[in-house]
């Protein structure tokens, strides 16, 4: 591993390794011992015979270019990231004379088309799923390169990107070509050999390129100071956020934190706690574009996949750069310790026990837990969270689970409660009731009083719900529908398919759930999307969906998971259809999630929240508790 965390398996000139190829014919041999010493384990087959077929290809090429003195920089990782690009070629510009690097990206693919007529996505017959079109993966590498490597800030115009499919003949990747290319980023297959050398030759001089090579692997991983100034603009000036009271002060707490570690290398937690609407999302956006203000490394990160992609789309609309601020809680798996100054986990009370999922790699399957890696990877990480909104099996993210975790590397850690919210009408009263009701705080559940802040109705069907909805949204409010996880859901489309599966079934009202996946189908938004996009409207949303967003009117049904039977909730877990409940999860637990999950859907209305239970015992208690308002006749009235 070299300075500032970068991981590099080989680096000499292409000469050198061109003539090392030719007469020690054991390159691939080479490279798998230095895999094996940096990541404790093998490297696939595949991987090896790329290594011995496709590397001599590249290096021929150079040496018959002249340029035998480039440097050669082999499966460079990218910084915070598992991701490695195959070659970085490291020399001088014919040019301007400056530093000048190629990332080369190498195929041995003979033939590639697009998949269902997306260029972007390619197949290859030899892979069981589509993957990107390399012209625009190797032009994600240029881009993420010089975000991510301060030696590149003052010279991104210093990188390019190349895919070369030295097998591919032109007619065998015709279809790729949909993707743009232009002078920084090209495609080149084998029948173009004498065109690729040609483009190398503009990029690189015939000169020695140790020098290229050095400056980069010396460069500091962090996020660039144009990167910086275009996260402040994004994501901090042009929302104008105002923070109050203990919002502010959680805000100052956290620079507080980082001017000590800055100057004294303090490393400090900071957990800021609050309900739903506390704004804690509001401060973490804050905190993230006047960090990039000053220069100050940070990364927002969160285990909702509904808000990191909604983060993505809103404070990264009109820069696709800013959106690579916005991670996961498991990107931090191979981070260096305090790479970064400040780590900001939005949404907390995610936090899974570990990082390690079906799909990584069993190098990385360490059993450590991921509060720990989030707390290594910055010095001062910040965990923002409302521990009444763990809704999953395995789940952690509690303040006594954080400080547990904190003191156990010893840590001082520093807890910031929000007591005011600025959901439901900011009606903390609202808020009480809510937990009241389901028996998470309090004495259990009491009469609602109506504060005018919030209003609060109970509807006798889901239809009459929808309809109260329908006329709000005529109104110019925003509204959605959700329940609890209690009917099954199709997630596999056919492609003739004309509506999506009502899969919510209550007597003769039948409706979807939103979308399955990220892509939108027959008008409907792609499921991280559902709680933004006015298309949403009409699907029924689940918790996962609903977590960490807000809207106008909120409508909750509440299913035969949770129900009231004579003086106290029964919860069956029977009725829950979430996959993520197993027969290994245990009965309290269960309760807890589910009581968890209603709070959530309970608290995302702005302006009122209208519930439903398809149970008639529970529809009793609650009107019972909920004074009643002529729904009827102000559904009508508003809609003709």
């Amino acid at each position: 591993m070299l300075p500032g965390g970068i991981f590099l398996l080989f680096r000499e000139s292409a000469a050198s390794l061109a003539d090392r190829t030719r007469l020690e014919g054991r390159l691939a041999e080479l490279l798998t011992e230095n895999f094996l010493h940096k990541h404790g384990h093998r490297p696939q087959l595949s991987e090896q015979r790329s290594w011995e077929r496709s590397i001599p290809a590249l290096t021929n090429a150079l040496v018959e270019a002249g340029l035998g003195e480039v440097e050669m920089l082999l499966e460079y990782g990218l910084p915070l990231t598992s991701k490695r690009a195959d070659v970085i070629l490291a020399g001088v510009h014919p040019v301007t004379g400056g530093p000048s690097y190629v990332i080369v990206e190498l195929k041995q693919w003979s033939s590639a088309y697009p998949e269902e007529g997306d260029p972007l996505r390619c197949r290859i017959d030899a892979y069981p799923a589509p993957v990107l079109n390399p012209i625009e993966q190797v032009r994600g590498y240029c881009d993420y390169l010089v975000s991510f490597n301060g030696a590149l800030e003052q010279a991104p115009e210093s990188v390019a990107g190349v895919a070369y499919l030295h097998n591919a003949t032109e007619f065998g990747v015709a279809g790729l070509r949909a993707v743009p290319e232009d002078q920084r980023v090209r495609m080149y297959t084998g029948e173009q050999r004498g065109a690729f050398l040609k483009y190398l030759r503009t990029k690189l001089a015939p000169k020695p390129g140790a020098d290229a090579a050095d400056t980069l692997l010396q460069g500091k991983v962090r996020p660039s100071k144009q990167l910086m100034a275009v996260a402040a603009e994004e994501v901090r000036d042009r929302e104008q956020f105002v923070l109050l009271d203990e919002q502010r002060i959680a805000y100052e707490t956290v620079m507080s934190a980082v001017r000590e570690a800055r100057r004294s290398h303090h490393k400090q937690v900071i957990v800021v706690a609050g309900g739903p609407g506390s704004g804690k999302s509001v401060i973490a956006l804050s905190l993230l574009g006047e960090l990039y203000r000053r220069g100050i490394p940070a990364l927002h990160a969160t285990g909702s996949q509904s808000f990191t992609k909604t983060m993505r789309k809103v404070a990264g609309a009109r820069k696709p750069e800013v959106q690579r601020l916005f991670r996961y809680f498991n990107s931090f798996m191979e981070a260096e310790p305090n790479d970064l100054d400040v780590l900001i986990c939005d949404e907390a009370h995610r936090l899974r026990k570990t990082s390690a999922n079906r799909y990584t790699k069993a190098a990385l399957r360490t059993g450590r837990p991921q509060v720990g890696e989030l707390m290594d990877a910055a010095r001062v990480p910040v965990f923002l969270l409302d521990q009444h909104q763990v809704v999953r099996p395995g789940e952690m993210g509690t303040v006594q689970q954080i400080r547990a975790a904190a003191a156990e590397q010893g840590l001082e850690c520093r807890v910031v409660e929000l007591d005011s919210q600025f959901r439901c009408g900011g009606s903390e009263a609202y808020l009480q009731w809510v937990t009241g009701l389901l028996g998470l705080e309090g004495n259990g559940p009491v009469a609602w009083e109506p504060d005018g802040k919030v209003r609060l109705l109970t509807a006798d069907t889901p239809q009459e719900m929808e309809d109260f909805l329908s006329a709000r949204r005529a109104e110019d409010y925003s509204a959605r529908m959700s329940a609890g996880y209690c009917w099954k859901w199709t997630t596999k489309l056919t492609p003739n398919m004309t509506a999506l599966p009502a899969d919510v079934t209550i007597g003769d009202w039948a409706r979807p759930w939103n979308v399955y996946g990220d892509r939108s189908v027959l008008g409907a938004p792609p499921a991280p999307l559902w709680a933004t996009d006015p298309a949403g409207f009409g699907q029924v949303g689940c918790v996962y969906t609903a977590q960490g967003f807000e809207y106008d009117w909120s409508g909750v049904i509440m299913g035969p998971d949770l129900v009231w039977r004579t003086d106290r909730w029964v919860v069956d877990r029977t009725a829950s259809k979430d996959p993520a409940f197993t027969k290994a999860t245990p009965d309290k637990e269960i309760d807890r999630l589910i009581r968890n999950t209603y709070k959530v859907l309970l608290t995302r209305g702005m302006v009122g929240t209208i519930v439903c239970s398809t149970d008639p015992e529970t529809r009793e208690k609650l009107r019972s508790l909920i004074p009643s308002e002529p729904i009827r006749d102000h559904t009508r009235s508003t809609a003709t």
